[in-house]
């Protein structure tokens, strides 16, 4: 929406009021258009009370759940990529990240937060990881158990042949565990 230019007056008109802005008048510009202050200010004034509201009251219980489901979701569709093409594709371990993130954002009704990134991030590892021990057993380490026995024995199995790439990917599953549930800020 473009501000009003009166094609008969010239006249310029915020955008919000449709008050007719004259020259000494406050105005602020916007890449959508001309504002008076007194709108922007209110308009402004509106925007934070929302994102405000965005990191309050949080259920910390959904958000563990949304988180784990799809922690779970994404290591199970990591391995059945890995089951269906034969192949230990560490890009389809991406999805581990989007996931977590995702299920913690839908789970929570929206919400974001610093500590929901957190929250992200250690369950996004945490589920690379299982993933990790998932593919590796599929094609590398067949007799292993599915559940294993202890985790020292997991995290052996987890980190045997990790390379550059793994560390790579696991970057990349974290900074997408990250982003997603980020608080959405006002530019400037």
């Amino acid at each position: 929406m473009e501000p009003v230019d009166d094609a008969n007056t010239g006249d310029l008109r915020c955008l919000e009021c449709s008050t007719a802005i004259s020259e000494g008048v406050a105005t602020v510009r916007t890449a959508r258009g001309v504002f008076c202050a007194d709108c922007f200010a209110r308009l402004k004034q509106q925007a934070q009370q929302v994102l405000a509201a965005q990191s309050e009251n949080i259920d910390f219980a959904r958000a563990l759940a949304g988180a784990l489901l799809g922690g779970i979701g994404g290591a199970v569709v990591w391995w059945g990529v890995t089951i269906a093409t034969h192949v230990s594709f560490g890009l389809v371990a991406i999805v581990i990240g989007v996931a977590v993130g995702k299920g913690i954002v839908m789970l929570t009704g929206g919400k974001r937060a610093q500590s929901l990134q957190v929250m992200s991030v250690v369950v996004a590892a945490a589920a690379y990881a299982v993933g990790t021990y998932l593919t590796k057993r599929t094609f590398k380490l067949v007799d292993l158990p599915l559940v294993p026995t202890s985790p020292s024995y997991f995290f052996g199995v987890a980190s045997a042949g990790f390379q550059v790439f793994d560390l790579v990917f696991l970057a990349i599953v974290v900074h997408q565990a990250w982003k997603i549930p980020a608080p959405v800020r006002l530019p400037g």
